[in-house]
Order: structure tokens, then C-alpha cells, then sequence
């Protein structure tokens, strides 16, 4: 036996609802303006400082990529270091943060802030800190192709130290040769 068929429904046909998603704006990075480039300098303790700094993800985060390579002193060994920093706002909207990932494995976290010509990066943690050491820096700008960098450290326990500080110049892009420069044989 078959079964009875009762009447058929349709759903009427509802347009499809678009979702959209808040994004919010770009941070005012204003405060960072010009250093966005490469940067080159040579440090005291003798050392080389290189620093990368670009805009990326729609100007949403600014981008530091960073090499430090400081010769051995009298207190402080030999040592050799890359780095990644991502800068972004504030969650609280007073300045920025910058967290840091290293080539030493430390992931940390600071809390940077512009006053004038002097940019600041004070501790604030992170997941994964060298235990019972802090590292502050400060950058202050001298002109629009160079900045000091001033780095200090302080051991468990102790006072802030000063670790090293690097004069950084801008690095201008070399002219690529053209077509008609090129020596033939």
C-alpha cells in the first residue's frame, strides 16, 4: 500500500542576509612617520644593528625586523640576535604595544610610548621572558635619516644597566643599473 501524500509546502524564498563584520580603523602610527625603511649602525659595545621597520596587514600593524650582533665585554658575552616585533594600538588606547619574538626563543611584550622625538619601550612581560631580566629601550630621533637606540638591562634582582647604544642611518636603496649600462663583450 502506498502512503497518502499529504500537501507539499514550499518556504517562501527569504533573500539572503549579508553579514558584515566591524573592521576597526588603522592605528594612528603618525607618531612613527619616516622610520618606515632599513636602518644600519654600529654600537657601542662594538657590535652592528641592523633594523628593518614596514607597514603591513592594511596598515594595521607595523613591522620591525631586527639583527644585533654585540661583541663579548668585560661583563657581557659575545652574542647574536634576530628578532620580529609587532607593533599595534594599545588595548587601552594609551600608546601602542609591541610584542617581540626571538631568535632565542623569548616572546616579549612592551608597552611603547611618543613623546616628542623620543620613543620609548618599556616591559611589560610576555609568554616567554628571559626569567628576572628586563630590557627597556629608547629611541630618539636626530634627524629624518638617523635615530639613537639606547637598550638597557636589568638582572634579576638588580639595577638597569646600560647594555648598548647604536646610532641607526637610514639605508638608501642603491639605483638598480639600467638596460643601457650594461658592458657588453
Amino acid at each position: 500500500m502506498l502512503g497518502a501524500v499529504g500537501p507539499v509546502c514550499f518556504a517562501k524564498d527569504k533573500p539572503p542576509q549579508q553579514y558584515q563584520i566591524p573592521i576597526p580603523p588603522p592605528p594612528d602610527f603618525s607618531s612613527f612617520n619616516g622610520l618606515e625603511g632599513q636602518w644600519v649602525g654600529t654600537s657601542r659595545p662594538a657590535g652592528e644593528v641592523r633594523l628593518a621597520i614596514s607597514a603591513e596587514l592594511d596598515k594595521h600593524f607595523l613591522i620591525f625586523h631586527g639583527e644585533v650582533s654585540l661583541a663579548s665585554t668585560a661583563t657581557v658575552p659575545a652574542s647574536k640576535e634576530s628578532w620580529m616585533g609587532i607593533l599595534s594600538a594599545a588595548p587601552a588606547g594609551d600608546g601602542f604595544t609591541l610584542r617581540v619574538f626571538s631568535s632565542t626563543g623569548f616572546m616579549s611584550r612592551y608597552h611603547v610610548t611618543v613623546n616628542g622625538a623620543e620613543i620609548s619601550f618599556n616591559p611589560e612581560g610576555g609568554e616567554s621572558t628571559p626569567v628576572g631580566w628586563l630590557f627597556r629601550r629608547t629611541w630618539l630621533r636626530s634627524g629624518p635619516d638617523a635615530f639613537t637606540e639606547s637598550v638597557q638591562a636589568a638582572p634579576p634582582g638588580k639595577p638597569f644597566f646600560d647594555y648598548y647604544t647604536v646610532t641607526l642611518s637610514r639605508v638608501t636603496p642603491q639605483p638598480s643599473p639600467s638596460p643601457d649600462s650594461t658592458p657588453t663583450h
